[in-house]
């Protein structure tokens, strides 16, 4: 099960920052193992840039900021700090395979287009870019 946990007031909510599938959650804890990160947590945030306007990044941290907000997922811990939050808020991590690519993948219930790679995004509220500049030649979806 996924909770939000809000280290300001240490208080659980029903409504989760972020989800979690079972696939993704046994890959970072093989990355954790295989690069000897215990104790670590994988950080998921939003940035300017990508072909759609706002991009995905993941990195592992062994300390949490003191606006982030941690979100525990059957004994992996994730960060997302307070600017990102509202562009992923309620989004799912997965893990997927195919012929073509694998990877993490975001399924954001905020995002209203996304680059055809899946690793850009554009909401509502954000004009975007019509461009494409992740090389894959399918973006604009």
């Amino acid at each position: 099960m996924v909770t939000h946990m809000d280290e300001h007031t240490d208080t659980t909510t029903a409504t989760p920052a972020l989800m979690v599938t079972p696939l993704a959650v046994t890959k970072i804890k093989d990355l954790l193992t295989t690069r000897n990160l215990e104790g670590y947590a994988l950080r998921v945030f939003v940035s300017g840039g990508g072909c759609s306007g706002l991009q995905y990044g993941m990195a592992f941290e062994s300390q949490a900021d003191e606006t982030d907000t941690r979100v525990e997922a059957d004994g992996i811990s994730l960060l997302v700090d307070s600017i990102s939050l509202p562009y992923l808020q309620g989004a799912t991590i997965d893990f997927v395979e195919d012929l073509m690519s694998g990877g993490f993948r975001i399924d954001n219930p905020n995002a209203v287009s996304s680059c055809g790679c899946g690793n850009s995004f554009r909401t509502s509220s954000d004009s975007g870019s019509s461009g494409c500049g992740c090389g894959t030649g399918s973006c604009g979806s």
